[in-house]
């Protein structure tokens, strides 16, 4: 195997690429220009309440990773960024690296929400609670996508959820994974760039987050940009693996100049501020409106700055009422999965609740600790194949292979995608050509005003000739 194989992990550095009003508004009208019948069923058979119904669970379980020492892998690693180790497959997860950023998306109903409202600091609150929702997936997912091959797409349509999505593998080196998601109704945008950049300090993994995704609430003229907290990997040699996120993430709204600034909380010594997230919304006088407050693997809740202090001096005095001793008894599935001191979050009264996790499937340890959304996104449903770009992920052998429990054949066509991979990009320096990216390509953001991806539109109007043979 060439140590050009590349290893970047399954967590989330997302870097914006906006895409300005026009090129938004023109890829809702290129959509809008294919057969609706095909969109709407996606090639596969609605229910009977023409809500279409979405697998539940893998063709196979996962592989046992206990007979695999990656430590004689990355021993000779420590300090320096994993961008040429090649990692045993059975480290991987069945899902392409574009298959997981599409995960940001399971709570795009806190979007939705944040279109319907008529507040700006209630908007803020939804979109806190969505930014936080977002990494909510990571929750012990250990796993390790398959990196994607040049050219590669994804792309996903939820009706129930009302939106669509696609992304596109910009680069090979470094590696950058583009996407643009769109409201089906015309209400939002949202979309960014991936530069992962990762590093193995002797018992963890560390992910940086690189540069900002950017949300847009067309309806009411706004533009929320923010960046995603550090992310590790925990006993990566021995032990059992664990994630932590922790940094400050800052939520800003370009059309309101209010901010939301959270901070997710490390570990600690003693593992009491394990997952806690706490921050404040403040107005563009920095006026502090209100506290949000959770876990990002539980819920967040946002109350009154002046009600939060009050209560914070008076859990450190330890006069907490009955009442609040049993709200911090609420139910925590996962909790013995997580090191140490596991408290849920207790609840300061007069909070309102802004995000509460879903359950996870009763099966999902045996399937990579996948989620409901998790489960569905390799599914190739009848129809789909006459209707996907074929650099569509679904199609690649090596992941379809994994997911329906053949470790060998996923590993031989792994070899043999990234042999030809690498054949092409010699045959390209060859002829001294150029790589040529179909749906994104550089640009301005307008926002920011740095060179990022931008969606170029025209995905949905299903025109995919001349696409590359990367399968």
């Amino acid at each position: 195997m060439s140590n050009e194989d590349e290893f970047y992990d399954a967590v989330t550095g997302l870097d914006s690429d906006e895409s300005c009003e026009g090129l938004s508004e023109a890829s809702f009208k290129d959509a809008r220009g294919f057969d609706g019948s095909i969109q709407k069923n996606n090639g596969s058979v609605p229910q009977e309440n023409g809500i279409k119904k979405h697998r539940t669970s893998l063709p196979a379980p996962m592989f046992s990773r206990n007979t695999v020492s990656i430590w004689s892998i990355l021993k000779k690693c420590i300090g320096l960024e994993l961008s040429k180790i090649t990692m045993p497959i059975v480290f991987n997860e069945p899902l392409s690296f574009l298959q997981r950023i599409s995960e940001y998306m399971e709570h795009t109903y806190l979007i939705n929400k944040a279109c319907s409202l008529s507040n700006s600091i209630e908007r803020m609150q939804s979109v806190a609670a969505f930014a936080v929702s977002a990494v909510a997936s990571q929750w012990d997912r250990t796993g390790k996508p398959f990196n994607p091959l040049l050219g590669e797409t994804f792309e996903l349509i939820r009706e129930d959820q009302g939106f669509r999505l696609v992304s596109e593998q910009v680069s090979h080196h470094p590696p950058v994974s583009a996407f643009h998601a769109e409201s089906l109704s015309g209400d939002f945008v949202f979309h960014g760039s991936i530069y992962p950049k990762l590093k193995f300090w002797g018992k963890s993994v560390e992910a940086e987050p690189r540069g900002t995704i950017t949300l847009e609430l067309l309806k009411h003229n706004e533009v929320y940009t923010w960046s995603n907290p550090y992310c590790c990997v925990h006993n990566i040699i021995l032990g059992k693996l664990w994630i932590e996120q922790y940094g400050t993430v800052e939520i800003v709204n370009h059309s309101t100049g209010e901010k939301c600034v959270l901070n997710f909380k490390p570990c600690g010594m003693f593992g009491k501020e394990l997952h806690k997230v706490e921050g404040y919304i403040q107005d563009k006088n920095k006026k502090k409106l209100c506290v949000i407050y959770g876990k990002w693997t539980e819920c967040m809740w946002s109350v009154d700055p002046q009600d939060y202090e009050i209560y914070k001096r008076s859990d450190k005095k330890g006069d907490k009422t009955k009442k609040n001793e049993e709200l911090q008894k609420a139910e925590n599935d996962e909790a013995d999965d997580m090191p140490e001191i596991q408290e849920t979050v207790s609840v300061v009264p007069g909070s309102t609740l802004l995000w509460r996790i879903e359950s996870r499937p009763a099966h999902s340890a045996k399937m990579y600790n996948f989620t409901n959304f998790a489960m569905a996104l390799n599914e190739l449903e009848p129809g789909m194949d006459a209707i996907l770009a074929p650099t569509d992920c679904r199609f690649r052998p090596d992941i379809r292979a994994m997911e329906n429990g053949n470790i060998d054949k996923a590993s031989k066509e792994k070899e043999r995608l990234e042999e030809k991979q690498r054949a092409a990009r010699k045959e390209r320096a060859k002829h001294e050509e150029e790589w040529t990216t179909r749906w994104f390509q550089m640009g301005t953001n307008p926002y920011t005003s740095s060179r990022e991806w931008i969606y170029s539109g025209g995905y949905f109007s299903r025109n995919y000739q001349n696409l590359p043979d990367i399968y």
